[in-house]
């Protein structure tokens, strides 16, 4: 017995596999060789269309169509004050240079008829004024001349005071843009910076001291005040 010598034991499992390299590179081409399959088996191209089926028509694109435009946010129209308008255009604001207003009257089919502007009744001025006094003070007052435009059309002012003596402190519209103060003598004039509108109303208000508060001279365009 001892002179029998034993065969060597084949390896199992994972020491057989590399102990065999050519088991792995077989499994790997046969792997390669189904996935070719199966590549060139998913792609394939359409297929033809059988004979005499019909084709669908290929409709035409449509030309000449665009993006609908989008109209732009309307502009908002200028503050407006009631009852002033600026000097500088003496217009609306809606309104331009050289535009006129269209004339109201009967239909196309019919004469036009126009309107002309009504005036301020006879005997009474286009700008009236009323002279007050707004505060008395030790050594001074606060006047004021309020303004009334009774005409059809926008108008500038002119006022003109004049008192015994004294000192005029400042003189101001009242909310509005001023207009130019001018001092000679024992007064002043103040000549407006825009204009009124028919029906509107403003007005100058001024301070002066060590005088009377009543004014020899108080005059609108040249015309005498109301109220002293």
């Amino acid at each position: 017995m001892s002179g029998m010598r034993r065969s060597p034991r084949l390896p199992h499992g994972p020491a057989a596999i590399a102990s065999s390299p050519w088991i792995v590179v077989g499994a790997g081409v046969l792997v390669m060789v189904v996935l070719l399959f199966v590549a060139l088996g998913a792609y394939r191209g359409p297929s033809p269309a059988p004979d005499g089926a019909p084709v669908p028509p290929v409709l035409p694109l449509p030309t000449g169509l665009g993006a609908p435009s989008v109209p732009g946010p309307a502009s908002s129209p200028p503050p407006v004050r009631p009852g002033l308008s600026g000097r500088a255009s003496g217009l609306p604001p809606s309104a331009t240079a050289g535009s006129r207003s269209p004339s109201v009257g009967a239909p196309a089919s019919g004469p036009v008829v126009t309107r002309s502007p009504s005036r301020a009744p006879q005997g009474q001025p286009a700008m009236s004024g009323q002279y007050r006094v707004v505060q008395s003070f030790d050594g001074g007052f606060i006047g004021e001349v309020s303004m009334v435009n009774r005409s059809a059309e926008s108008r500038g002012w002119t006022v003109r005071l004049e008192f015994s003596g004294g000192r005029l402190v400042t003189a101001w519209v009242e909310g509005v843009p001023q207009g130019t103060l001018r001092q000679s003598g024992d007064g002043f004039t103040y000549v407006s910076g825009v204009d009124v509108r028919p029906g509107g109303s403003v007005a100058l208000r001024f301070h002066v001291e060590r005088t009377s508060s009543t004014p020899r001279v108080c005059t609108v365009d040249g015309v005498r005040c109301g109220g002293f």
